[in-house]
């Protein structure tokens, strides 16, 4: 028998892996973690966390539900429903109960569930969750609509299909009782209303102390997640699962109130969430017993499957975006794409406890369809997303492109020749007059500052792999770069240094570690670019083979070129810069900075044939 501090590591150790192999072999990580779960719990015995955890297992898993709950939260800022918010707030009512009635219908008629476990089934199978939805949106590139109505959809849909999960039980509870007590239902309402007010003033509250200073930036994040443990857990503790409610409230709050130090949190708190998802979904999953897994393969459990995938799920968003802007092709995506997770699978869990007590013998199936639900659409959806995306044109995937910050005779040459390429490519620049020379080359471009919050709201990102920082202004770039390296990553954030001066603060080792890398090489400075390009040096594509590979290549370029990236034939960008440790190969292109010699000899033989 393994100590439970091993199995605690190699929990860690499976969920992180699951997630590098996703990211690898680009599979959806909700998967992978579920297959991974199987294989090292019910199919091979490695781990059961439940029995091994004993009593620790339920609060563990409610407390990381929660953190990852409100960490979805926090990235829902109501600037974000300009052109979506009507589709959103009607998906997440009327569609919500439309999926409630129709999925009670079906686990009653199909699944041969009585009318009261039907009905409590029904309420709690309308959830989707940051915890699948997420993994997910990061996976497939979607268009900004599809993906923010998928994303608020799930996060605040999963508190209220756990209300209405309880609202149902406290319903058949009232009608079926000898005496019944009207008190219980009006208490219920009143504690989901306390939820939301609870969560609302810690989210006020957070706000304030941190705006006024009376808490330390080294306290803030640690203080966030004591915070949200602590609002759920009050809240649970007065009605099971208003929980969810209260701090998906804080989260919406302190996302909307405007505090400087919310993109801070939230970075920190997306890590602890990808920790979270990826533990706690091998431990869920890991806990099934093996009969659970044989018992969804029985007809009844897989016929109400497929009909919540392919009928109540599409109905109810095509019947509750009626009349509103959303395309036929963004309600087929939306109708299909439902995966259910982790508050599925933990609530289910503890219906089936209380309703077994209650006398509904029915209830015993209740872990058997919830899983059978949550693992059916988690591998049709995750394999499927991105496919049916692109089918549907609404993905943004395709070559991956560049985001260049600054306009100047340079950069949009550049990305002149990214747009040559048939590379995604856009120039951000806050003055209008620097863009007038992207606007005059047809480059895609956009007026604003990187940096403001406007920016964040209305520029899609998602299209762009790469930032490049080129402005005149050294500290800014810099800035920009730092600000932009969670979301793009360290090895696809890069700057230019502005002026020549500047290339010996690059040697010192100070300049360098603050945000971006150095692109191209660090003796060519925008101010030297700009030079080249005023004297008449081209973007010159150069396309390696097996007779002229790269060897040859470097012994006829010129000293003075400057290699700017490389497209390989998947199509797959690199550029160049001192860490780049791809190496050039045959059937790669090389786009360079050259000099003109081979024009001016092309323009004087033709002068002299003519």
């Amino acid at each position: 028998m393994t100590s439970l501090l091993f199995e605690i590591a190699l929990i860690g150790i499976l969920g992180i892996g699951s997630q590098w192999v996703a990211w690898k072999y680009r599979l959806p990580a909700i998967v992978v973690m579920s297959i991974t779960g199987l294989l090292a719990g019910p199919i091979f015995g490695v781990i059961d966390p439940a029995e091994d955890f004993g009593d620790l297992f339920s609060p563990v898993i409610s407390a990381a539900v929660a953190i990852i709950l409100f960490e979805g939260s926090l990235n829902l800022s109501f600037q974000e429903l300009r052109g979506v918010g009507r589709p959103i707030f009607r998906i997440s009512t009327i569609g919500a109960f439309v999926a409630w009635v129709l999925g009670s219908l079906t686990a009653h008629y199909i699944a041969g569930l009585s009318w009261a476990v039907a009905f409590v089934i029904g309420g709690l199978f309308t959830v989707t969750g940051p915890t699948v939805i997420m993994p997910l949106l990061r996976q497939a590139k979607l268009n900004p609509r599809p993906a923010k109505i998928l994303k608020w959809e799930g996060i605040i849909v999963d508190p209220i299909g756990a209300l209405l999960a309880v609202f149902a039980f406290e319903i058949i509870t009232f009608l079926t009782a000898e005496n019944p007590d009207v008190t219980q239902l009006i208490f219920f309402f009143i504690a989901s209303v306390f939820a939301v007010l609870l969560g609302w003033a810690c989210g006020r509250g957070l706000g304030y102390v941190f705006e006024t200073g009376h808490i330390p930036e080294f306290l803030k994040s640690p203080a966030v997640v004591v915070v949200v443990i602590f609002c759920f857990t009050l809240a649970d503790i007065i009605m099971h699962e208003t929980g969810l409610l209260s701090v998906t409230a804080m989260g919406i709050t302190l996302a909307n109130i405007g505090i400087g130090s919310i993109s801070d949190m939230r970075h920190f708190k997306e890590n602890i969430s990808v920790l979270l998802i990826s533990t706690i979904f091998i431990m869920l999953t890991a806990s099934l017993e093996r009969e659970t897994l044989l018992e969804i393969f029985s007809p009844n459990i897989i016929c109400y499957v497929l009909l919540m995938m392919f009928a109540v799920r599409p109905l109810s968003i095509f019947l509750s975006t009626i009349k509103t802007s959303l395309t036929f092709n963004e309600k087929l995506l939306v109708g299909w794409i439902a995966p259910r997770g982790i508050v599925a699978l933990t609530v289910s869990g503890y219906f089936a406890e209380i309703l077994l007590d209650a006398g509904y013998e029915d209830a015993k199936i209740l872990t058997a369809l919830t899983f059978a639900l949550v693992i059916s659409t988690v591998v049709a959806h995750g394999f499927s997303i991105g496919w049916l995306a692109k089918k549907l044109n609404l993905s943004s995937e395709g070559k991956p492109g560049a985001l260049i910050i600054g306009s100047n005779p340079f950069t949009v040459r550049l990305a002149k020749s990214l747009q040559d390429m048939n590379i995604p490519v856009i120039v951000v620049d806050s003055s209008w007059e620097h863009l007038s020379l992207a606007r005059n080359a047809g480059v895609p471009f956009y007026h604003g500052d990187m940096l403001s919050e406007q920016t964040e709201h209305i520029l899609d990102t998602i299209p762009y792999d790469y930032l490049l920082a080129i402005t005149d202004d050294h500290a800014y770039n810099s800035l920009v770069c730092t600000t932009f390296t969670p979301e793009y990553g360290r090895t696809n954030v890069f700057k230019v240094s502005p002026y020549t001066y500047f290339k010996d603060g690059y040697s010192s080792g100070i300049v360098s570690k603050v945000g971006g890398r150095i692109l191209f090489d660090k003796k060519f400075s925008l101010e030297d670019l700009l030079e080249k390009v005023e004297a008449g040096y081209v973007f010159r594509q150069t396309t390696l083979t097996q007779k002229y590979g790269l060897e040859q290549y470097l012994q006829d370029k010129d000293d003075s070129t400057v290699f700017l990236y490389l497209v390989k034939p998947s199509g797959v960008l690199k550029f160049f810069s001192e860490e780049m440790r791809t190496v050039p190969s045959a059937g790669d292109t090389i786009v360079s900075l050259t000099p003109p010699i081979k024009e001016q000899e092309k323009i004087k033989a033709r002068l002299k044939g003519d």
